[in-house]
């Protein structure tokens, strides 16, 4: 059964979440299930307040650390998951504070258009507006833009890869590392094409059927040039030299692993640095629930973000005092 290969820690709250179902006309319901899910049965992100300001005129939400160190602050801008025609930033609001305040960096939360309402390039061109608004205004946030990252999951990994290359091409703002929860990639998982079915994936939370959708969504009724696939598509991309170095985690059991592995791969033969993990027996977006491997992509996650980002003592010690805070919070409760 596919269930005995999911690590015994999750299997039954697994079993206790309800599948999507993605068609034209479930969207509407999908969408809304998908907030109730995370609301209702992923953990709380309460260790830390969360202050977020919506930047007038542009769908990005902000959040800036509880505790202000003195010197420029690295930055890092979010883009929420969904297979590109689900989920919100506001969905996110409690984990971006946490960004913020554990670690002591800006965070600025993309609230992208949703396909098939608004297709490729739309939701992409979002993104790199939001990346242009945070260095824009660098100075103004004490950010340092030497230290950006842009950070994904799911669906919002892609977009978050895609903006990498579109950057790179663009010689627009240079973010100066990628952080790739799980993220979809390739177009053609799911389809006739795709490269080499794995028949351990796919099973949970986010499925082959779902995944085209989703694609399908994002194509709409258009025809993509050879110049615009790798953007759609980044595991399609014809050249990854000069990108971001790179953390990526995933799961054995997501549809996305085999994906991941051969980005990871593309990108280490172009000369990027990349830390690639992968978590046996677990499935899409497992790091969302509680578990000991939850806990454990979690730390690798914190501890590539500081290493990429070069967070040094002053931000440490900012983020240190919020969580001493929050845990004196919890001890009072």
């Amino acid at each position: 059964m596919a269930i005995d290969r999911v690590d015994a820690e999750y299997r039954e709250i697994l079993q206790q979440i309800p599948m999507l179902q993605l068609t034209a006309g479930t969207l509407g319901e999908a969408r809304s299930a998908m907030v109730d899910m995370f609301i209702n049965l992923l953990p709380s992100s309460d260790a830390s307040p969360v202050r977020p300001r919506l930047i007038s005129g542009a769908p990005l939400i902000l959040f800036e650390p509880a505790i202000r160190s003195g010197g420029l602050r690295a930055a890092i801008l979010y883009i929420h998951s969904g297979g590109f025609v689900m989920g919100s930033a506001a969905m996110m609001n409690g984990y971006c504070g946490r960004l913020a305040d554990e670690l002591g960096v800006v965070v600025v939360s993309v609230d992208y258009r949703l396909a098939p309402e608004t297709p490729f390039p739309g939701p992409l061109e979002d993104c790199y507006d939001g990346l242009k608004w945070l260095f824009d205004s660098a100075d103004e946030l004490n950010v340092d833009t030497g230290r950006v990252a842009v950070m994904g999951d799911s669906g919002g990994g892609g977009l978050a890869a895609a903006l990498c290359l579109l950057a790179r091409d663009r010689g627009g703002p240079q973010p100066s590392v990628q952080l790739l929860m799980y993220p979809m990639l390739d177009c053609r998982a799911g389809a006739a094409q795709e490269p080499s079915p794995n028949p351990f994936t796919g099973d949970f939370l986010w499925t082959r059927s779902m995944n085209q959708f989703g694609w399908n969504a994002m194509r709409g009724e258009q025809e993509l040039t050879a110049e615009q696939l790798g953007y759609f598509s980044p595991s399609l991309a014809q050249d990854f030299s000069s990108l971001p170095a790179a953390f990526i985690g995933v799961g054995t059991l997501d549809l996305f692993v085999d994906e991941c592995l051969a980005f990871g791969h593309a990108l280490v033969r172009a000369g990027v640095p990349v830390e690639l993990r992968t978590y046996p027996g677990c499935f899409h977006g497992f790091d969302r629930l509680p578990g000991t491997l939850s806990e454990s992509f979690e730390r690798d996650l914190f501890a590539a973000i500081r290493r990429f980002l070069q967070l040094g003592p002053r931000d440490q010690a900012a983020s240190q005092t919020v969580q001493t805070h929050a845990n004196d919070r919890k001890e009072g409760e």
